[in-house]
């Protein structure tokens, strides 16, 4: 008989690669974020909004880091990290033609519902980048999808704040900043934050995106599904946002990890499934679950 850890295995098989990426490009923002883009053409090939990789930091640190992918496109894919601890510190000082391992891609990605093409998208500081992964491949697939970017952040945004020229009817004009990359794709976005930048709604993304939910009509709820990725408060809180509008909700959770493949089971996290409560592992269970299925308090 075939056993829960063995059908995860074979779920990953052919699909999960490691290769020796080259660092293309890096860009630094402050508080000591950065993009960096890495030539890795099997895991670009692979990689599906919501997936992660694992990546090696330095030849000094063996221990790999987990990060979401925020874009893939041809040979490469890009990653944005802030420096916590010395491994990502050391990763900061790599540059172009330098060579980094990266495991990946890793997870079980978003389910995008072509029955719900109003989709929210929210995501807090790290949490961005599988947010922007979504909105990529919305565009790419017609003019159908209808994605809103919500994004957050208490220290500068890892991009340069620009106004926005794309209209958001249900929102003070004042509150006109975005994200320059998601704006060159005509995709809305707007900034939250409790730090006081100019153009950024006061208050906490899901603020924010309860000022555009409570604008939508019935049919328009109906089309409608929120994904997000972010600390697990910020999670925890777009979780009720939804249920509060009986909304289906996808959340990529953030946990610590050592393998991320599923062998040491220290990212496992408490799910609600048909057979009762189940600890399931962030890594290759998830990183994305339904909302409704998460038990926060556990």
């Amino acid at each position: 008989m075939i056993t829960a850890v063995q059908r995860a295995a074979q779920r990953n098989r052919g699909t999960l690669f490691v290769e020796d990426g080259e660092v293309l490009s890096v860009e630094a923002f402050p508080g000591e974020q950065f993009i960096m883009r890495i030539r890795a053409p099997l895991c670009a090939a692979a990689a599906r909004p919501g997936s992660f990789v694992h990546i090696s930091c330095d030849e000094s640190r063996p221990m790999r880091r987990p990060m979401s992918i925020m874009r893939a496109q041809d040979d490469w894919i890009e990653i944005l990290y802030k420096i916590v601890g010395e491994g990502l510190r050391l990763l900061s000082r790599k540059g172009p033609g330098n060579s980094i391992s990266v495991l990946g891609p890793i997870g079980m990605p978003f389910s995008l519902s072509p029955e719900r093409p109003n989709t929210l998208l929210i995501g807090g500081g790290v949490g961005i980048p599988p947010m922007v992964f979504v909105a990529d491949h919305l565009r790419k697939q017609g003019a159908s999808w209808k994605p809103l970017a919500i994004l957050g952040s208490e220290i500068p945004f890892p991009f340069d704040v620009i106004p926005s020229s794309l209209d958001t009817p249900w929102l003070d004009a004042r509150c006109n900043r975005s994200m320059p990359l998601l704006e060159n794709w005509g995709v809305p976005s707007r900034l939250a934050t409790l730090a006081g930048f100019e153009g950024c709604f006061e208050g906490y993304v899901t603020d924010l995106a309860d000022r555009w939910l409570v604008t939508l009509s019935a049919d328009e709820l109906a089309k409608t599904e929120v994904y997000a990725c972010g600390p697990t408060p910020m999670l925890k809180a777009a979780a009720a946002l939804a249920a509060r509008y009986e909304l289906p909700c996808q959340v990529s959770l953030e946990e610590f990890m050592a393998c991320a493949v599923g062998g040491c089971a220290g990212c496992a996290v408490k799910i609600e499934t048909p057979e009762g409560p189940a600890m399931k592992r962030v890594c290759v269970d998830g990183p994305v679950f339904d909302a409704a299925t998460v038990v926060w308090d556990s």
